[in-house]
């Protein structure tokens, strides 16, 4: 069932809403920002169709309606509008390539607080190419009882930069739901119990074990949890980073002489908050 009030149309997909109705190349009030921003935090990814005419420059402004940009850990594509822009490609010359190919993730997480919003332009659309969404509360909800409580004792350390530990089950800072800190790409290690008595670190075997087991809650029952969007002229993403694991598809790096060509244009929002669990956790 569609959702409408008077800035644009909302329709519901299986994860998040498409908007039509609105042309975000012009300008929009102070009222409109605040709408998509709610919009945003409430369904978690929405889907602006028809962009036609958003510029790099544009994609940059809308992005800081959300906070401050964060882009000092991509590669700066030569190809790339703006240095605030991470540029993908299926074809090097175009942009980077084999990007989002590491696993189910979120962005950011080898910063003490991870990117809050992700927003993307696909300004080349490929024959094939989906990005694949998957919902990071649903995932945790879904467990089972010893399951979930096993997973709030892990804490996720990142292999990118030194001393970044983050808990793997932690407190969405908009919403409060239950969300997960993962990167099956970029995860050095676990520590079970951070802060107590029974901290400790875990090696490379039970490592990949535990990833393994994270990894199987995205992929079972036929990928029944995804979302694989499949991207059309005009598409344009906002997406809530910390709501909503994602990874390219396998098909998004076929060559380009094969789908023609992929570029996509990302932008993140720097993260407000260090991931907390502002739950009490049960005792183990």
């Amino acid at each position: 069932m569609a959702s409408t009030h008077s800035f644009y149309q909302l329709t519901p997909i299986k994860i998040g809403c498409q908007a039509r109705g609105i042309d975000l190349s012009k300008d929009v009030s102070d009222e409109v920002i605040a709408q998509i921003k709610s919009d945003v935090t409430k369904h978690r990814i929405v889907v602006f169709k028809d962009q036609h005419d958003v510029s790099p420059d544009r994609h940059v402004e809308i992005s800081k309606w959300f906070g401050e940009l964060e882009s000092s850990a991509f590669y700066k594509h030569p190809k790339s509008p703006s240095l605030d822009i991470f540029r993908v490609s299926n074809d090097e010359t175009e942009g980077c390539t084999n990007v989002g190919r590491t696993g189910w993730h979120i962005d950011g997480t080898f910063f003490q607080k991870p990117y809050s919003y992700s927003v993307y332009h696909m300004v080349h659309v490929p024959k094939r190419g989906d990005t694949v969404f998957a919902p990071l509360n649903e995932i945790i909800m879904g467990l089972p009882k010893d399951q979930r409580n096993k997973w709030e004792r892990l804490w996720m350390v990142s292999d990118r930069r030194g001393n970044i530990i983050h808990p793997l089950i932690y407190s969405h800072p908009e919403t409060g739901e239950k969300t997960l800190c993962v990167h099956m790409g970029m995860t050095d290690a676990f520590m079970w119990d951070k802060g107590t008595p029974k901290e400790r670190m875990t090696d490379w075997k039970e490592t990949a074990e535990l990833l393994k087991e994270i990894n199987h809650e995205f992929i079972k029952d036929n990928k029944a949890i995804q979302y694989s969007h499949k991207w059309e002229v005009g598409d344009f993403i906002i997406s809530d980073n910390l709501a909503v694991g994602h990874e390219a598809a396998e098909e998004s790096q076929i060559p380009r002489k094969e789908v023609g060509l992929r570029v996509l244009h990302r932008i993140t929002v720097a993260g407000k908050e260090i991931p907390t669990k502002k739950y009490e956790v049960p005792s183990v």
